[in-house]
């Protein structure tokens, strides 16, 4: 079990006034079998700001809040202390289902929100060549390891290649991205063998070295789950399970379903952004 405390602060400094804006924050993590939430709090600036929360389509908690007055900058912070205790256990063959468990009507209908292509895991028609012989022969589970160590030698991580709009056949296009690019293009290959897949977003604690107490500059981080007889993590930026270091916010399809902070706005002119996200281990 790992207790983190984060604090995630994202600032907009409008080039001209903003006269109203509506807002969306998903920076509250999930309580689940693997993590629970000990304390949240989510702070907006400027406080006149009208706050209310609710549970999107996809379980994600989302601090919703409208400006209807004239304003120069949004800043959002949110607190965080939470305990992780994720264990990855390596299946027995009785724990994995066959293919023709994944493609029954059962499974299309339970699975229907993970098994499509959505506008950013369309992996290419490249990549739907490669996929069939990468998996031939093996069961979902070895597949979907197959899938990965495939992406290993194919792809790499590369800060700042590509935008938040970039999919999955133009990452692979480059052979590069960043982590919400890997987790894309490893979805869209699941999912073109027909493994229900999604996209998880949250945080990540990089440096395991750091002694508790110690602060150090987090990350926004993204991975993906599958199902092959149970929900399964993999980070491929790391090329792992997910750990006691990662942190669930949410999951959805893809990045467009999870993004932590979108809105609309009238006026502005331009903005600057500034991000920043500090962990502490607490235990």
């Amino acid at each position: 079990m790992t207790r983190l405390s984060i604090v995630h602060r994202t600032a907009y400094k409008y080039n001209k006034r903003v006269t109203l804006s509506y807002n969306e924050a998903r920076m509250t993590p999930l309580t689940d079998s693997q993590q629970v939430v000990l304390e949240s709090v989510v702070k907006v600036s400027p406080t006149q700001a009208a706050v209310s929360t609710y549970r999107d389509y996809w379980g994600t908690r989302v601090t919703a809040f409208d400006m209807q007055m004239p304003h120069e900058h949004l800043e959002v912070v949110s607190n965080i202390t939470v305990e992780v205790h994720r264990a990855e256990k390596i299946p027995a063959e009785s724990d994995i289902v066959g293919w023709d468990v994944l493609a029954s009507p059962e499974t299309l209908d339970a699975f229907s929100d993970w098994l499509p292509q959505s506008r950013l895991s369309g992996p290419g028609d490249e990549v739907l060549g490669i996929i069939p012989d990468v998996v031939a022969g093996r069961n979902p589970h070895e597949a979907a390891m197959a899938v990965f160590a495939w992406m290993r030698g194919e792809m790499t991580y590369m800060s700042g290649s590509t935008a938040v709009t970039t999919n999955a056949e133009e990452a692979w296009n480059q052979r590069q991205g960043v982590c919400q690019d890997l987790a894309h293009l490893a979805i869209g290959a699941l999912r073109s063998c027909g493994i229900p897949a999604r996209y998880v977003s949250g945080y990540l604690h990089p440096r395991s070295s750091a002694g508790v107490g110690e602060t150090v500059a987090g990350q926004s981080h993204a991975w993906l789950e599958w199902w092959d007889g149970e929900w399964r993590s993999w980070d491929p930026t790391n090329h792992k399970p997910a750990g006691d270091f990662h942190v669930t916010v949410a999951r959805g399809r893809d990045y467009r379903d999870v993004s932590p902070l979108k809105g609309i706005l009238s006026g502005g002119g331009g903005s600057a952004l500034s991000v920043s996200v500090e962990i502490t281990q607490l235990a």
